[in-house]
């Protein structure tokens, strides 16, 4: 199967990778889902993870959501795994057109790549409610409480997507650009249930569809090519 793959990369030259979760559980991020996922391994808090990560939480209970996001979603010591940096080595080999990410955690960015999409947005940006300013990570792990803006006082809030928030538009159309324009889709780490994220496969029309992921998936018919493996040790044996 690796060899096949090999084979794939070696033939294209528009790749796009989309991956989720399971491609930052390697660098150890938890994911949401799997037995020692955030929505399984939080018994501290008297509310559900959907719920602390929603919108309007953020807005009735900023101070306890900023305790639960800073303990859970944000992990500063995490660096880029295998997969990371393969996919950066292709994009720097002009076989990767895009990345498109479900993840919040830049370690793409960090690993080299250049051109990522990310549709839930990056912990990497904050910005001011009230005036827009814009503030870094170490503004927000560096405060106590609620991070407030230095500027006018106004709350500060994360640049990822909660619950009851929509995906970015522009974000979302360049994704669906590239997937359109793509001769080949990788889709790794993810089960491909949360949407509309995981709708994005519908607009693929290239000539390969590579799934690689440890579990099977619903979509596993349609590919060309199915690995089912950790998505680290996969695209380390391919470049």
């Amino acid at each position: 199967m690796y060899e096949e793959l090999k084979k794939i990369i070696e033939e294209s030259n528009r790749i796009v990778f989309f991956g989720g979760a399971g491609v930052s559980t390697e660098s150890n991020i938890p994911d949401f889902r799997s037995e020692k996922g955030l929505y399984n391994a939080i018994k501290t808090y008297n509310y559900s993870p959907e719920e602390m990560l929603s919108k309007t939480f953020f807005m009735s209970h900023t101070e306890l959501f900023y305790d639960y996001y800073k303990k859970n979603l944000i992990h500063k010591d995490a660096k880029p795994n295998k997969a990371h940096i393969a996919l950066a080595k292709l994009e720097e080999q002009g076989k990767i057109e895009a990345i498109i990410t479900q993840n919040i955690d830049g370690l793409h960015q960090a690993a080299g790549s250049k051109k990522v999409f990310e549709l839930h947005g990056t912990i990497h940006r904050n910005y001011c409610m009230k005036c827009g300013k814009f503030y870094n990570l170490s503004t927000i792990l560096n405060t106590e409480g609620i991070t407030k803006c230095y500027e006018c006082g106004g709350i500060i809030k994360p640049d990822v997507v909660l619950y009851e928030e929509p995906l970015d538009d522009e974000i979302i159309n360049k994704s669906i650009k590239a997937v359109q324009n793509a001769d080949t889709l990788i889709i790794g780490g993810t089960s491909l249930v949360v949407y509309p994220a995981a709708g994005l496969i519908n607009y693929f029309s290239g000539k390969y569809l590579v799934l690689i992921n440890k579990s099977k998936t619903e979509y596993d018919s349609s590919a060309d090519l199915v690995i089912n493996a950790p998505i680290g040790e996969v695209m380390e044996e391919i470049v």
